[in-house]
């Protein structure tokens, strides 16, 4: 784990997010290493309940809030497209109906060989929530690949402008 989070250090520090003479630092918690993987765990089983007949694209999502509570959801999509819902927003509206307000981590998970990455919408719901966090991207062969809610959403938007 120590070693992907200086991986990650030096690709900011290349990318010119992130620059060491200025004395900055990476702000993204890290997760332990049971936390991380019962959000795998759980994004990987939320997929197997999406309900994707037009695209046949699962994706699954985990989230965990300050209170250590991880919430799951699937991709519901409908025949009108513009009314789906996507895995990371479903889980993070569950976790808000039940009153949580801090995100400190999500994953998601599909069983294709790719990657999946949220969308812009997904991005900004969970800047409403976490102004940073450590986002687990979860490939059909299980192999990872770790990311923080500022790389994929620098500067953005938040409730902290209002």
């Amino acid at each position: 784990m120590e070693f992907e989070v200086w991986l990650l250090i030096i690709d900011e520090v290349h990318e010119g997010v992130l620059d060491l003479n200025q004395n900055q630092y990476p702000k993204t918690e890290i997760l332990e290493t049971e936390v991380r993987n019962q959000l795998i765990s759980q994004a990987q089983a939320a997929y197997l309940k999406a309900y994707v007949p037009y695209s046949h694209y699962p994706v699954g999502s985990a989230a965990l809030f300050s209170t250590g509570v991880i919430y799951s959801g699937c991709n519901v999509e409908n025949s009108s497209y513009g009314l789906t819902v996507c895995a990371e927003r479903n889980a993070i509206f569950q976790a808000v109906a039940q009153g949580e307000r801090e995100l400190k981590g999500i994953a998601i998970a599909v069983p294709t060989e790719a990657f999946p990455s949220p969308c812009g919408a997904c991005r900004q719901v969970i800047r409403e929530f976490a102004v940073d966090c450590p986002v687990i991207l979860i490939n059909g062969q299980g192999k990872t690949r770790e990311t923080s809610l500022n790389r994929l959403l620098p500067e953005a938007f938040g409730p902290d402008f209002l």
